[in-house]
This record gives structure tokens, sequence and C-alpha cells, in this order.
């Protein structure tokens, strides 16, 4: 039977996951995934590793409020406040132009100073949640900052596939998938419609399209010579042009999911 093999959350957009036992879950992802983002300060762009790697150096907790803490070598750790009052600013993430409340100027000059480049911090309340797009999700679905979708999948068994192709090994945290699977073959998750973890329902959207961010070590920041393993998923898992690794998934309803939980195939 599959289960459930690891849980990852990423509480500031591009900045460094954590490995988790238990989480609790709700339509827009794992409770505290990615509710923050750093943008560039004069435009409002987000910024992500596929073009700031030291994002990989970044270190951030979420404590039982919601706060974000900021912690990197020779930066002394920030706590941030969840913004209730804060200014709204004018935000990008891809095609979705929309305001997100600023958590302030300390926030912002930490880190400026770790990027070496104007910088803001921005949270997403559930209320300013965006809407996953039309074509995949249904009415309600909501997604924060995370690219397009809330939650993704990936199976132990695809990854352990890509590996023997590729002739090395790799971290699944090199993917950033938030739900890891075991106990399915290679790129099952590929035929789900719908699948129960525990007591939760999630429906399964579609493919997730992999960048160059999946060449980045993500332990130095440092790219691969050879531009694996993207090289290897663009000749085996080519679908529209885009290498596919890992599907996109939406909660349906909250819970509380953990390591070792049943998955069921619904559909």
């Amino acid at each position: 039977m599959s289960s459930l093999a690891a849980l990852y959350r990423y509480p500031l957009k591009s900045a460094l996951g954590q490995s988790l036992q238990q989480s609790a879950v709700d339509g827009l992802g794992l409770v505290g995934d990615r509710r923050w983002m750093l943008v560039d300060a004069e435009r409002g762009l987000f910024l992500s590793q596929r073009s700031v790697p030291r994002l990989t150096q970044l270190h951030t907790q979420v404590t039982a409020e919601g706060d974000l803490v900021l912690s990197a070598t020779d930066f002394p750790d920030l706590h941030v406040p969840v913004p209730v009052s804060g200014d709204l600013r004018q935000v990008k993430v891809w095609y979705d132009s929309f305001e997100a409340p600023d958590a302030g100027d300390a926030a912002a000059q930490w880190v400026s100073n770790f990027l070496g480049k104007p910088t803001r911090l921005v949270y997403m309340p559930a209320e300013r949640a965006r809407t996953v797009g039309a074509d995949y999700g249904k009415e309600g679905d909501k997604v924060a900052f995370a690219d397009g979708f809330p939650l993704l999948l990936i199976g132990q068994g695809s990854l352990d596939d890509l590996c023997a192709r590729v002739g090395r090994s790799l971290d699944m945290i090199q993917f950033r998938p938030n739900l890891v699977v075991q106990g399915s073959p290679a790129f099952a998750e590929d035929g789900w419609k719908r699948i129960r973890i525990g007591d939760v329902d999630f429906r399964v959207l579609k493919p997730c399209a992999r960048c160059i961010l999946t060449t980045l070590d993500p332990q130095t920041g440092e790219r691969s010579a050879d531009r694996e393993p993207l090289t290897t998923l663009k000749g085996y898992r080519l679908q529209d042009g885009h290498a596919m690794f890992g599907q996109n998934l939406v909660c349906d309803g909250a819970g509380v999911l953990e390591v070792g939980m049943p998955i069921t195939v619904l559909e």
C-alpha cells in the first residue's frame, strides 16, 4: 500500500524548506506554506532561486501565530510579525498581479542586506489568496504565493527512476515537493485524479512543469555543470514542450497529515 513518506513546508517562497512529521492542511496547502514572499522593491516582481540562487542559504521558521523567523549565516535572526495593518504593496507572481501586505521596513532592510539589493517582504492573508487557473481548478480553489497550485506531490519511485537514468543520487528537496509518496511504481501519480491521505481528500490537477531551478544544489545554490536532472527529464518526460515531474494538487476541505498515513487512490 502507498503511504505518505515525507512532508515539506516552505514558509518563504523559494527559501529553504522544512521537513515535518505532521502538518495541518487546508485549501491553501500545508498551513504556513508559502505565505511569505520576497519581491523586487521597485517592481514588486517575486524573487526566486531561478534568478537569486542565494535564497538556498536563507532559513525560515514559522511560529504558532504564523510569524516568520529569518536566519542566515553571519546575520542575526529576525522575528517578523504577521502584518495586521501594514501598507499594501502591488506584487506580481508570473501573470498574477495583486496587492499583498508589506512586512515593514525592518524586514525589508534585513532581506535587502542579505540579497544585496532593494527587496521587500510581503505576506499572504487567506482572504487575499489568488485563484487557481480556471483551466485546471474549480470555483473556490485558491493558492497563496506558490507558482500556481497549493500542493506538489512526487512519488519516491519516480525519483528513484530519475536517479537511475541520471546516474547519480538526487535529493528530493531539489524538486521542492510538499508530499512524498512511497510504495507506488514510478510515475504512478501521473494517472491519479483523486486521492485520500488519512481522512483528507485531494484532487490531482496537472503535472508540474520543471525549470532550471531543479539544477541547483539545495545546499550550496550552485548549478550543475551538466544541467542535470533537467536534461534527462527533457529526454523522457517531455509534454507540451515542458519536462514534467510531480503532480499539482488541491485539498478538498481541511485536516491533519502525518508521515506514514496510508494513501488511497479514489480515481
